[in-house]
């Protein structure tokens, strides 16, 4: 039985973890989440639950304002064939959360230790990392050494990756 929100929060809290959390009105998407979760500070996230073609999974956490060129996260998570989104069902079953509700807290549920946690660098670099807590209800923000001791506990090695840019080609003469 995956973990509720409030087990996950109890969780972090049981083992010292520092993390403040926000409630708000259900969000979907990046676009709702920037209309709704008011002045919540730190780097907010956009989560892909994706899949290889060996079916290995990958929970990536990237700024939410990054371009996603799946072709291009190919190489830096050593994926084998082309990424694709996991489904509905292989989300739940992996990770105990729904779609609108990925997040790299989500680790929790992964007691197996099959999905693959990566996390762009960039990410890193703030002062809090924003994520849903299995819930797309609340936000909660943890300095990156609170996330790095949360995948201590969940036994995760997240890959830290560089978000490959996509240049755009230079228009014909």
């Amino acid at each position: 039985m995956p973990l509720t929100p409030d087990a996950l929060l109890d969780l972090l809290a049981r083992n010292g973890i520092p993390a403040a959390t926000h409630a708000h009105p259900a969000v979907h998407t990046v676009a709702e989440s920037q209309a709704l979760r008011g002045d919540i500070p730190g780097a907010h996230t956009k989560n892909l639950f994706l899949r290889d073609g060996k079916k290995t999974y990958f929970l990536v956490a990237i700024a939410e304002d990054t371009p996603v060129n799946l072709k291009a996260l190919r190489g830096p998570l050593g994926a084998k064939g082309s990424l694709s989104f996991g489904s509905a069902e292989a989300l739940y079953e992996h990770l105990g959360v729904l779609p609108g509700s990925v997040t790299l807290l989500a680790a929790a549920n992964d007691t197996a230790g099959l999905v693959t946690i990566a996390i762009d660098a960039a990410l890193l670099k703030a002062d809090a990392v924003c994520c849903h807590p299995l819930t797309n209800a609340r936000t909660t923000a943890l300095a990156p050494d609170a996330l790095r001791a949360f995948f201590k506990l969940t036994r995760h090695q997240p890959l830290i990756i560089e978000i490959p840019i996509e240049i755009p080609p230079a228009p014909e003469a």
